[in-house]
């Protein structure tokens, strides 16, 4: 059984690397030991994915919505449920950090694909997920690069 230092060093490392846990997945992880942890963070693709049906059985009609709220309601879903915090807190520091937004872009389902683009590579290699940036359609339009044309580049 962890004791309570353990276990607030585990709340500290997964409210860091996720959005906290509860007290039962903290135990469980303190008695994992922090190494373990860390690792099984730093490996999404050893966890299981979020299973959407739960969102799709409470919200139906849900899948291929267009609007910012029921996007964003999945986004939280999937903060909430995920095996994976880290690679949605990743996904999170990298859209607040290349800023689209609805506002000017007024296209969930590009936004919402975008988010996911900085979930599949937001952990890896900055150059590769840098290059996925710039073929992205919202940040294209974001930067008005749609505009852009020979002879005329940066409008």
């Amino acid at each position: 059984m962890p004791d309570k230092e353990q276990i607030a060093l585990m709340g500290h490392l997964m409210r860091r690397a996720g959005f906290g846990a509860s007290h039962e997945e903290l135990a469980a992880r303190a008695a994992k030991g922090y190494e373990a942890t860390v690792e099984e963070l730093l490996h999404p693709e050893e966890q299981e994915a979020v299973d959407m049906e739960m969102l799709y059985r409470f919200m139906p009609g849900y899948e291929g919505a267009l609007g910012p709220p029921l996007n964003q309601a999945e986004w939280v879903y999937r903060m909430i449920n995920t095996q994976r915090p880290l690679e949605e807190k990743m996904a999170l520091f990298w859209h607040q950090l290349f800023a689209t937004g609805n506002s000017k872009v007024d296209n969930p389902p590009e936004l919402t694909q975008q988010i996911a683009m900085f979930r599949d590579h937001g952990m890896g290699s900055f150059r590769d997920l840098l290059v996925e940036l710039a073929k992205n359609p919202a940040m294209i339009f974001w930067l008005d690069n749609n505009g852009n044309h020979m002879g005329a580049i940066n409008e």
